[in-house]
């Protein structure tokens, strides 16, 4: 039923990138390498060590956190959380823990996905997933570990005391069961059912995908003590950039290219998922992905000069092939 032309077909007719866009996703690559780089220093840095025998983490569960944490990725959840600080007047450095709890909830979350009672996938950022590399049970005291991890760094090392209790809560009620947890039960209770619907698919995403995208602008917002206009104009930026990326990863699952993405295509297909390309094949797709970049693209206009880089960002994640 889908075309499957190749990964580059899934961006087509996205919306026209004018000079000063490529300028800006230009000057955006430079920002990006040094943001992963301070991203992977800080998460080394607040992982348990494996070779100190002294240390009270077992080293087993420590190298299986730092295999999926430090594993590669996007870094796409702390960068977001960056941006949004430096957009609101902050150093993007303040924001620095509670971007790297962000990453460390998004990985224990793909730990548990990719579990055998979950999505049963053996490939994750172009390695084997945590279970296969380790064993299942390690895999979810790694993921479990992550996830406590997070809220002990964002109240060890985000400063004022008040901003780390709002990244707390933020970040809670994001992973909770009205956020990405839940998101996920529904998506694991929609598969293989026909009376599936846009608005139910949509419900699904902006809990499983959506709130943890919009979790870390609200994060940064928090740190930089950002007026109450700007985190509106920040959450309907992330509302907008969440389904696009998810539409963008349902295309991808579809046409995309296996060694590039670094985990299996056609799983949503064979597991009954539902899926955007599902409802609204790939050109319907498409057009809902430009939609949300013109909303997204607009939420920022109150920001000026300072939405520049989230701007390009979104960009840049419209255009991804991985």
């Amino acid at each position: 039923m889908h075309d499957r032309a190749g990964a580059r077909t899934a961006h087509r007719n996205l919306p026209h990138m004018t000079r000063s866009h490529e300028l800006a996703t230009a000057e955006l690559a430079d920002f990006l390498r040094d943001a992963r780089r301070r991203v992977d220093e800080a998460l080394d840095r607040f992982l348990p060590p494996t070779d100190d025998p002294k240390a009270p983490c077992p080293p087993r569960l420590a190298e299986a956190m730092r295999y999926s944490l430090l594993g590669g990725g996007k870094r796409l959840r702390p960068i977001l959380a960056l941006m949004a600080a430096e957009a609101c007047g902050a150093d993007p450095v303040e924001a620095l823990p509670a971007a790297c709890a962000v990453e460390m909830v998004h990985t224990y979350s793909l730990i548990h996905d990719d579990l055998p009672a979950m999505d049963d996938d053996d490939l994750r950022r172009g390695r084997p997933t945590c279970h296969k590399a380790f064993d299942e049970a390690t895999a979810i005291l790694a993921g479990d570990g992550l996830l406590t991890l997070a809220f002990e760094v964002i109240v060890r090392y985000t400063r004022p005391p008040d901003a780390a209790a709002n990244c707390v809560r933020i970040l809670a009620e994001a992973a909770g069961p009205e956020g990405m947890v839940g998101g996920q039960m529904a998506d694991l209770h929609a598969e293989g059912r026909t009376d599936g619907t846009v608005a139910a698919l949509e419900a699904i995403h902006r809990r499983k995908t959506g709130a943890l995208l919009c979790a870390p602008l609200r994060m940064g917002a928090a740190v930089a003590g950002a007026a109450e206009w700007q985190v509106k104009a920040l959450d309907d930026y992330g509302r907008a950039v969440g389904l696009a990326f998810q539409i963008i990863d349902d295309l991808l699952d579809v046409q995309g290219d296996e060694a590039k993405l670094g985990k299996r295509v056609q799983k949503d297909s064979d597991l009954g998922k539902w899926t955007y390309p599902g409802f609204l094949g790939i050109e319907g797709s498409r057009l809902k992905a430009r939609q949300l970049a013109d909303e997204a693209l607009a939420a920022l206009g109150p920001f000026g000069d300072r939405g520049g880089r989230l701007k390009a960002l979104a960009w840049d994640l419209l255009e991804r092939d991985r």
